[in-house]
């Protein structure tokens, strides 16, 4: 059993470290504004602009939260001509990485009980 709780301890600590810029991205609540309003967008994504509209924020800090989102791989941006238009993350793996380890960090709350 104490071997069992140590392992989980170890796989929690390594998620941590691998989805850190993840959690810190979406742990803001600007970020999470914007991701909103991403998730409202369709698939082809939204310019700064159009999100600068919907969420009362400035085009630079829209810009510069987008590149959080866009380094923890939340988000990402695909160049039509001039224009960048930005879209959540389809990346599966991203996204399983962090419900893999809240699911860990649950596993540890059962097990305390």
């Amino acid at each position: 059993m104490e071997k069992e709780c140590q392992k989980r301890i170890e796989e929690i600590t390594s998620g941590f470290k691998e989805c850190q810029n993840a959690f810190t991205a979406i742990g803001d609540q600007t970020r999470q504004l914007i991701l909103l309003v991403l998730l409202q967008s369709d698939l082809s994504g939204i310019r700064v602009g159009e999100i600068a509209e919907k969420t009362h924020l400035t085009r630079p800090s829209v810009s510069h939260h987008l590149q959080i989102l866009k380094e923890a791989g939340i988000v990402n941006m695909r160049e039509e001509g001039t224009k960048n238009y930005y879209y959540i993350s389809a990346d599966e793996s991203r996204w399983k990485k962090i419900v893999d380890l809240i699911n860990l960090v649950y596993e540890g709350v059962l097990h305390i009980k």
